[in-house]
């Protein structure tokens, strides 16, 4: 996220590990203006080039399994431990690749050929699957398809809407990101529910200004007579209120970002001046060997008394930033 361009935004109620799937391949993502990513489409020479490949990479992994080991082996001889370039490629594989051949060769001893091309058929048939599998569409294109309208980009606002999400977005990120809510002392607010609930919610209104706005331009105004302008103002107004619904909504979360920083100054404070009884301690000493016992009492007495001040102002703190929080999230949906 940059000073005016929003990071992407993703439906909260998608579960975590799509909504994870499609952060980590933005490139596969098309924004919410256009159509669904296609699928992927192969070319002839792909499908003849597949078609040539997978029998064969089939056979040497499933049939030769044996020459396959030898081979990762003698690729290895460089290497202080010579099973790395093996084990690389998954202890099942390994095992499959060591056993196949062994069960072959006592197959054929024992007079049955005929169970030995069984078990070579299905090694075969077997890596021919695993193949085919590892060549569908990549789980993230598959899913930026699938999800298409779950996820909003920056191209999927016009500039007056990205600096209003940026903004929400700082918000967000200063209460997730504050003391406060690290130490636990806004648990009685579910942020890591409620504010990407919010974001949602914003961002998706903000998407329908901007259509609504990029729409009007369409139309050119001051091409239009004063009849046709004034049939038009109602939807005018009706954009301007719900815009100023969501900039009321984005200054909301503004406050709540305000108020769990001033938590953290609080509770900044209150961290250094609990440490006081141990130093107090400390300090009495020293003061005893200097001055009279009642100056150290009486100077003691006063740092314990800050303490207790400062915990005070960090118990307010937290209350009036809690208090904003409930506000925020009981508040009326955005428009």
């Amino acid at each position: 996220m940059t000073d005016d361009r929003p990071r992407p935004v993703f439906d909260p109620s998608l579960p975590a590990a799509e909504r994870a799937l499609l952060a980590a391949a933005p490139e596969h993502l098309a924004a919410a203006s256009l159509p669904p990513p296609p699928p992927a489409r192969l070319s002839p020479a792909t499908i003849v080039a597949r078609l040539i490949w997978i029998p064969v990479f089939a056979f040497f992994y499933g049939v030769l399994p044996g020459g396959w080991i030898r081979l990762f082996f003698l690729a290895s001889l460089d290497e202080d431990d010579l099973l790395s370039g093996v084990l690389r490629w998954g202890r099942g594989a390994v095992l499959a690749m060591l056993a196949v051949p062994v069960v072959q060769v006592s197959l054929l001893l024992l007079g049955q050929p005929e169970a030995a091309a069984a078990l070579a058929a299905a090694g075969f048939t077997g890596w021919t699957i695993g193949a085919l599998r590892h060549l569908r569409e990549p789980a993230p294109a598959r899913a930026a398809r699938e999800l298409h309208g779950r996820y909003l980009l920056p191209t999927d606002f016009d500039r007056p809407a990205a600096r209003l999400l940026v903004r929400a977005q700082r918000a967000i990120d200063a209460v997730l990101g504050s003391q406060s809510q690290a130490a636990g002392l806004l648990d009685d607010i579910d942020n890591a529910t409620e504010l990407p609930r919010q974001e949602w919610a914003i961002a998706s209104a903000l998407v329908e200004h901007t259509r609504l706005r990029r729409e009007r331009r369409t139309q050119q105004p001051d091409r239009l007579s004063a009849p046709v302008r004034a049939l038009l103002e109602p939807q005018r107004r009706a954009l301007d209120l719900s815009v100023r619904s969501i900039t009321d909504r984005i200054e909301a979360l503004e406050s709540y970002a305000r108020a769990a920083h001033a938590a953290d100054e609080a509770y900044h404070e209150w961290c250094v001046l609990r440490a006081l009884p141990d130093q107090n301690a400390r300090y009495r000493d020293l003061l005893a060997g200097t001055v009279r016992d009642d100056l150290a009492v009486e100077v003691i007495d006063r740092l314990e008394a800050d303490a207790r001040r400062a915990e005070a102002v960090l118990r307010d703190r937290i209350a009036s930033a809690v208090d904003t929080g409930q506000e925020l999230s009981t508040g009326p949906s955005p428009s």
